[in-house]
């Protein structure tokens, strides 16, 4: 992977993996002066993605529940009457930007990885799809009849949570 890149794409895989220029086996030898093993590197990088596709499902069920709520597609996901969702648009509205702020943590998170700021961009990917893999758990436990519904909002930023932390701990 590293070896096949050139221009601004091998400098964001420096500097997303925390290491600089080199031949693959000097890369990996620099990882691991840094105490950063390769298979960590790996590990971490994918709970990055992972956290980019849980955070592009948030932006999404913002869109739903704060822009499209009374339209006949998201009546249609969330199973609502044309009464029901004009009673609750004001609930879904709220709820939406706080699926919003939650995606923003994790894509912000990614990026601050990205160009080199590791420690606050982790901290911030595991706040926002810790939250995320939580709301799914809250709504999972408060109506079992939202099983779908959770584990479609929570598998993704759960296996995010156990890619990074994995990776972090190898």
């Amino acid at each position: 992977m590293l070896g096949a890149t050139s221009g601004w794409r091998a400098v964001a895989d420096r500097r997303i993996l925390g290491l600089r220029a080199g031949s693959p086996p000097a890369r990996r030898s620099r990882a691991r002066e840094q105490g950063r093993p390769v298979e960590e590197v790996a590990v971490v990088v994918v709970g990055l993605v992972l956290a980019g596709v849980a955070a592009l499902v948030h932006v999404y069920i913002f869109w739903l529940e704060s822009v499209a709520w009374t339209t006949p597609r998201a009546r249609a996901v969330f199973g609502t009457t044309p009464d029901e969702a004009s009673a609750t648009r004001a609930l879904a509205y709220n709820q939406g930007f706080y699926n919003l702020f939650l995606a923003v943590a994790a894509l912000l998170g990614v990026v601050l990885v990205a160009v080199g700021h590791r420690t606050v961009g982790l901290t911030l990917v595991l706040t926002g799809v810790g939250s995320m893999a939580a709301a799914a758990l809250v709504l999972l436990l408060s109506d079992r009849s939202k099983a779908a519904a959770a584990l479609k909002q929570g598998v993704v930023p759960l296996l995010a949570v156990v890619a990074v932390v994995v990776g972090l701990l190898v």
